[in-house]
C-alpha cells in the first residue's frame, strides 16, 4: 500500500507539473502593433522562442545608450527574439534610425506603451523598460533602467 501512496503522489506531481508547463502565454501576446512599414506584427507570433522586449522612445537618452547593446544580443543570440516598442511616433523612429541603426524589429506603441508598460509591472511608467520571456511566453524577469552588458547576459541565461 505504501508504494501505491508514493505511486500516486509520484503521479499527482507529475500532473502539477505538467499543468503549470501549459499555463497561458501573458496576455501581452494577445497584442498587435505596426511596424514601420505599417503593417501589424501579432506579438503571438513570439511565442515559442525566449524574447527581450524592450519599452524606449527617441528622446529618452538611456534608451538610446542601450540600443548598441540590443543590437549585439540580437546578433550574438540568435535564438532570441529582440523586439524594441517605442513609446514614440513613426516619424519620431523614422528620423532616429537616420542616425542609429538596428536590425531587430522595431514596434510602435504610440501612447499605448504607457498603460502596457504599467500593466506589466511598470509602475512609474520610466523608461527604458525590459522584459524577459520565457519561451513559453511568461515573464521570466524585468530590468527597469538601461541595461548593463555583463547583468543583461547574466539574466538572459535563465530564458536561453
Amino acid at each position: 500500500m505504501h508504494a501505491v501512496s508514493l505511486a500516486t503522489l509520484g503521479l499527482a506531481a507529475g500532473a502539477r507539473g505538467a499543468a503549470a508547463s501549459m499555463l497561458p502565454a501573458d496576455p501581452v501576446f494577445g497584442r498587435t502593433f505596426a511596424d514601420l512599414q505599417g503593417r501589424d506584427q501579432a506579438l503571438s507570433a513570439y511565442v515559442g522562442r525566449p524574447v527581450l522586449m524592450n519599452f524606449w522612445a527617441s528622446w529618452c537618452a538611456p534608451c538610446v545608450r542601450e540600443m548598441p547593446l540590443l543590437e549585439t544580443l540580437h546578433q550574438r543570440h540568435p535564438d532570441l527574439a529582440v523586439l524594441g516598442l517605442a513609446i514614440d511616433t513613426q516619424a519620431n523612429v523614422e528620423r532616429f534610425l537616420k542616425k542609429v541603426q538596428v536590425s531587430y524589429p522595431l514596434l510602435l506603441t504610440g501612447t499605448q506603451g504607457i498603460p502596457l508598460m504599467r500593466e506589466l509591472g511598470n509602475k512609474g511608467g520610466g523608461l527604458p523598460f525590459t522584459l524577459l520571456f520565457d519561451r513559453r511566453g511568461r515573464v521570466a524577469d524585468s530590468v527597469m533602467g538601461e541595461l548593463r552588458p555583463d547583468d543583461i547576459e547574466v539574466r538572459l541565461g535563465q530564458i536561453l
